[in-house]
């Protein structure tokens, strides 16, 4: 761009520009359908999770964003570029982490990444800079010339990754990245996504953690039966389940029973002087919740929100939880 033009900025309320985009994207395996005309719109430099049960479609999906394989039916662009037109333009902008990791045993970590730059084609002396840049990134430049063969999980996981970004990809596709680790290792993980889309890199995210999704990802769709059932942020998923209340616990029985009478559908528990309210937990409600009580002259020791996780998502909106129809959420503003 010449230095006299200036970019247009982004006015409020539009959307970021997408890393990764479908429409309708259709795949089937003879008479099984995997994935039913799908939509997706990631923005850039932003963390996107696919949450589904084994067998909803979120492999399937990964590869053919990646170009592994053809979807039979829909569209989709990665990186600014067509999946089917111009799959080298894809390939060339995106890095991908498989469920296992894709390690020769037999080499070092560092001769592991640099035959990934060779593999890129990068130059000798490049490709020797950036393995040593990433050997520092990923904490496994002190075993840089031990085999892949000798190191856990968690470090093999690290290098995968790495190997991953050895083009310097814009968009990264991460499948079940942390499959088999433990916690620490996981989190470990979880501090090195933030610090790529920190850095401008898109991921594109599926787990089967669902702690993973809520700690992580912008938004999260939920696939199942080859269709997005519902799409949103954590928050905005939780609140479409039923489940949220506010807890009020007194040490004055005269207190409780008083409140009991200003919320009689509240759940009651006698043995703890605590009352169970239905809400959605938003500022509103509490704010409403609170005057109902003052207005009474009643003063509760302690008051906590509890809304439903990720878990209670996942369980009412896929197989045979409580959802029967796709369910699509409403879109915020970034």
């Amino acid at each position: 761009m010449p230095s006299s033009v200036m970019p247009t900025p982004r006015q409020a309320g539009t959307p970021a520009p997408a890393a990764v985009s479908a429409i309708g994207l259709r795949k089937a395996y003879g008479d099984k359908t995997v994935l039913d005309g799908i939509d997706l719109y990631i923005p850039a430099g932003s963390v996107f999770a696919l949450l589904g049960p084994n067998g909803a479609g979120k492999t399937t999906t990964v590869q053919i964003l990646s170009t592994l394989i053809a979807a039979d039916g829909g569209q989709a662009q990665v990186a600014g570029h067509d999946v089917a037109a111009a799959p080298d333009r894809v390939r060339s902008a995106i890095g991908v982490t498989g469920q296992f990791a894709a390690l020769d045993d037999l080499l070092t970590a560092e001769e592991n990444l640099l035959l990934m730059a060779d593999l890129l084609r990068l130059g000798k002396r490049e490709g020797k800079a950036r393995a040593g840049e990433l050997l520092e990134r990923f904490d496994i430049a002190d075993v840089a010339h031990k085999r892949a063969a000798t190191f856990s999980g968690g470090m093999r996981r690290r290098l995968d990754i790495a190997m991953t970004l050895v083009g310097d990809p814009q968009v990264i596709f991460l499948d079940e990245p942390t499959t088999g680790l433990d916690p620490r290792s996981r989190r470990t993980m979880w501090e090195m996504v933030r610090a790529l889309v920190a850095g401008g890199t898109t991921v594109f995210l599926t787990t089967q953690y669902l702690e993973e999704a809520d700690q992580l990802a912008d938004r999260i769709a939920v696939l199942d039966g080859g269709r997005i059932v519902a799409e949103g942020t954590a928050d905005e998923l939780k609140a479409r389940i039923p489940g949220s209340h506010v807890r009020l616990r007194f040490t004055d029985p005269a207190a409780y029973e008083r409140a009991a009478a200003v919320f009689p559908g509240a759940a009651r528990d006698a043995d703890d002087l605590a009352l169970r309210v239905a809400g959605d937990g938003g500022l509103d409600a509490l704010r409403g919740l609170l005057d109902r009580l003052d207005a009474a002259g009643i003063r509760a020791a302690d008051l906590s929100v509890h809304t439903p996780d990720l878990d209670d998502v996942f369980l009412a909106l896929t197989g045979n939880g409580t959802a029967a129809t796709p369910l699509r959420m409403k879109e915020t503003s970034r």
